[in-house]
């Protein structure tokens, strides 16, 4: 479903012509949902930098919204992940920045950096595997979850555009349910599925008596 085909199907379901600006706050408000409720193959991001020597510190993405690793890559690209802790254990464990050496620990310091230890003692390269928000389908026109998973966004829109109609609170719960089973689908997917193999995992086999 592209953006133009959900705006027919909120305006058709809902029997109502809205803006364009209303039709995009009830699509925005929907996706922030669905991504911070389910994590997506589209929340996937990863960004390649170098450590400056003597410099704790590594600049974080624009997007940057978590973590999920942190590599160090040495001079033969063999990649050391490190270790996620706050910045009390960094500063605790490696009190003098000047003391330098392979980073083995990182934090998050602030909501655009974070801190190594040790300090640097090369140019190394890094990998940052990170999420983030993908592009709108306001803007994109077309996106993964409108792609493969239209239910859940259509269902999310349709809440925040029968609440801005004040429709009756019934009429709310029913459109409620049906986000709910929606995302339930959508999470077995990408909290499920995506995230096993049948080598390591086995296949899904249904109990019988």
């Amino acid at each position: 479903m592209n953006y133009t085909e959900l705006k027919t199907n909120i305006q058709d379901i809902c029997e109502m012509t809205f803006t364009d600006a209303q039709l995009a706050m009830f699509t925005d408000q929907a996706e922030q949902k669905i991504f911070n409720s389910v994590q997506i193959p589209a929340l996937r991001s990863n960004q390649t930098g170098i450590l400056t020597i003597a410099n704790n510190y590594l600049t974080l993405p624009l997007d940057f919204l978590y973590v999920y690793s942190l590599a160090v890559l040495d001079g033969s690209g063999v990649y050391t992940y490190l270790i996620n802790k706050d910045v009390n254990f960094i500063r605790e464990a490696y009190p003098n920045p000047a003391t330098t050496g392979v980073p083995a620990h990182y934090a998050l310091f602030s909501e655009d950096s974070i801190i190594l230890g040790p300090t640097p003692d090369s140019g190394y390269t890094v990998e940052l595997h990170y999420g983030y928000y993908p592009a709108s389908i306001v803007t994109a026109s077309t996106t993964w979850l409108g792609d493969n998973f239209d239910s859940a966004l259509l269902n999310g829109a349709l809440i925040e555009a029968i609440r801005f109609m004040k429709g009756e609170p019934d009429t709310i719960t029913n459109y409620e349910k049906l986000y709910a089973q929606s995302i339930g689908l959508l999470k077995n997917l990408a909290d499920g599925k995506l995230r096993e193999d049948t080598y390591r995992s086995g296949q899904y086999r249904q109990a019988v008596s």
